[in-house]
């Protein structure tokens, strides 16, 4: 994948600096557009995007600092440089408190310049990416964080890894609360554009006029209100992913838009004329069928198979019934650790009803529940008890019946939570005939942590 070229802004208001700096500079690949003095950097800086604006901050209508100022207003991510022949500490001191990158004196070095760059793209490289990741590790998205062991899901681990390494367009379908977007994400960071954005929209939260300008962008003086030209979220993936979920809710007429992007690869901002090249991939996911929508109008033939080029169809979670202990016990896992609290393990009975139960929010719905159950309770396990009477009634409706266990309180007998916690031991003791160190596993703690327990009067 090539590199993403940088566009530089150079301003000052000595014509034969500007003329060096951008042969220089252009000769090291950047993209550089040049500025005579802060007036005509500043309006530039509201028609167009800049990664780097390197400024001299004496000159004669607007100095460097009201350069400054204006670009930290109208593009916070915009990253400033000051040069100056005027080295003193005070003005130095004011820029950088101002949000300035670096403060270079003339006579500068033109590697110093050159040095200064590359730093200051390394950082914005680890702001994206702080920006659009929110601090993800990469090992949080391996395949093997895709959870499941039914047959179903093995055939999308398989469709997964085979689609990582490409730049086809994935189509992911299924219920909501499926997990399309752990998947999406799954695919991005094993794919040779882990080190890129994975940037997500959700097309079903934004009206249309937003949708386009959110995707596109905007130049200055585009609608009522557009003061500053603004990046869209197409051109903020560039190089990595974009991840349209719920798709199937974009108008007609943002479809054919969208259409032309994925044709094109390029885009328009809204209100512009300039056409605007990007390496993008596209993963969508849809709740909905889109066939029958086809059908009925509302949704595109030719953007559904520009969508369609790799399809992955995610099972409910009462198609995959054999998932859920996984999916429990790894969610049971996921908040102990959040919160802190020793809970290692989900009794049988409260695993048989969230089996059985039909989770219509799916594998959203379980976490949610599991996280509740954590939160509220006050046994060293999970028990019934714990699980939201809507689970016990819609399961205790369709005839299952759940042995109860020895020695576990019932509003009929109350127990200590002392005596809860000796007798679930005991009970796990009895079923491992007595193998210690087989109990201690089954429970999460340790041999002397046992012990204690059962020697508690």
């Amino acid at each position: 994948m090539s590199r993403i070229r940088a566009h530089l802004l150079v301003v000052d208001d000595d014509p034969v600096t500007l003329d060096l700096l951008k042969e220089v500079l252009s000769q090291e690949g950047y993209d550089v557009t040049v500025a005579l003095g802060g007036e005509e950097a500043i309006t530039r800086g509201m028609d167009s995007f800049f990664d780097i604006v390197i400024t001299d901050v004496r000159m004669g209508d607007k100095d460097g600092l009201e350069v400054l100022r204006s670009f930290k207003k109208a593009s916070p991510d915009t990253t400033v440089v000051m040069i100056t022949a005027f080295g003193s500490i005070e003005t130095a001191i004011e820029a950088i408190r101002e949000g300035a990158f670096d403060y270079i004196s003339k006579p500068f070095k033109l590697d110093e310049i050159k040095l200064t760059i590359e730093r200051a793209l390394d950082q914005r490289r680890l702001l994206n990416e702080n920006k659009f990741y929110r601090q993800e590790l990469l090992s949080k998205y391996q395949f093997k964080n895709v959870i499941g062991r039914t047959p179903q899901m093995f055939q999308v681990y398989k469709t997964i890894a085979k689609v990582a390494d490409t730049k086809s367009t994935v189509l992911l379908c299924g219920e909501s609360g499926t997990g399309k977007e752990l998947v999406a994400r799954s695919i991005h960071y094993n794919s040779p554009r882990n080190d890129r954005p994975f940037v997500p929209v959700d097309c079903a939260s934004l009206v249309e006029t937003l949708l386009e300008t959110e995707l596109f962008g905007h130049v200055r003086g585009a609608f009522t209100g557009a003061v500053y030209a603004k990046k869209g979220l197409i051109e903020e993936a560039d190089g990595g992913t974009l991840f349209l979920d719920e798709v199937s809710n974009i108008s007609l007429s943002m479809q054919a838009k969208l259409l032309r992007f994925l044709q094109e690869h390029e885009i328009k901002r809204v209100g512009g004329t300039e056409n605007i090249k990007v390496d993008v991939r596209v993963i969508a996911a849809t709740n909905q069928e889109l066939e029958p929508l086809i059908k009925e109008g509302n949704f595109r033939e030719d953007l559904f198979y520009r969508l369609n080029v790799v399809s992955i169809t995610l099972p409910p979670l009462r198609e995959r019934k054999d998932d859920i202990p996984l999916l429990a016990n790894h969610f049971l896992q996921k908040f102990s650790e959040e919160y802190g609290k020793l809970i290692s393990h989900i009794s049988p009975e409260a695993l048989e009803i969230l089996t059985q139960y039909s989770w219509p929010g799916n594998i959203r719905e379980l976490e949610n529940t599991i996280e509740r159950a954590l939160i509220l309770s006050v046994h060293p396990i999970i028990l019934p008890e714990d699980l939201p009477k809507k689970l016990i009634d819609s399961v205790s409706a369709k005839g299952t019946e759940f042995p109860k266990m020895e020695g576990v309180p019932t509003p009929e007998k109350p127990l200590s939570l002392r005596d809860v916690e000796k007798s679930y031991v005991l009970k796990v003791l009895r079923e491992t005939r007595g193998n210690k160190t087989r109990a201690a596993e089954i429970l999460g703690i340790d041999r002397t942590t046992l012990y204690r327990i059962i020697e508690k009067e």
